[in-house]
């Protein structure tokens, strides 16, 4: 089984989760960028990704995946961004087709849970198959490593050949 993590981090929490996931299950990871990053500033960020949600904007990547049909597994991270997907990540799902693909969505938040991001995940891939998701507050705390070793504990029995961190 080929392994991709792909996510989209503005503040560094995402980031911090998928490089923990990468840690666990091996594979490759790519973070998301955008051709036009956000602003450097929380509330200038916040004011540009509203509009953009509110209007479906799904701005252009920098990052490129190739040959995207030959992983079998692809964990999704996105920050919960005012109840939605991050542009970057809604952007993503849009280019490429993860048809038949086993997607595992990962999210992080600030206090409002996964909201609509675990959904829109679902809806932006209709053909592929889901692995229940991860859904963390913050950075995840002290414990994270735990908390992740135990969601993918049933990843191990279905798929034990990553188990070694080979796939």
């Amino acid at each position: 089984m080929k392994i991709l993590i792909v996510y989209y981090s503005w503040s560094g929490n995402t980031r911090r989760i998928a490089r923990m996931i990468h840690r666990l299950v091996d594979g490759d990871i790519v973070e998301l960028e955008p051709v036009n990053p956000y602003p450097g500033s929380y509330d200038a960020t916040v004011e540009q990704a509203k509009r953009e949600i509110r209007s479906g904007h799904k701005p252009p990547l920098k990052t490129k995946i190739d040959n995207i049909e030959s992983y079998d597994i692809i964990f999704v991270g996105s920050p919960n961004w005012w109840g939605s997907l991050a542009p970057p990540v809604a952007s993503f799902l849009s280019q490429y087709d993860l048809s038949g693909k086993t997607v595992i969505p990962f999210c992080t938040h600030g206090g409002g849970g996964k909201q609509k991001v675990i959904d829109s995940i679902k809806a932006l891939c209709p053909n592929s198959k889901f692995f229940p998701e991860f859904v963390v507050y913050g950075s995840g705390g002290s414990d994270l490593k735990d908390r992740v070793s135990e969601w993918l504990k049933p990843f191990w029995e279905k798929f034990p050949e990553n188990e070694d961190g080979s796939s």
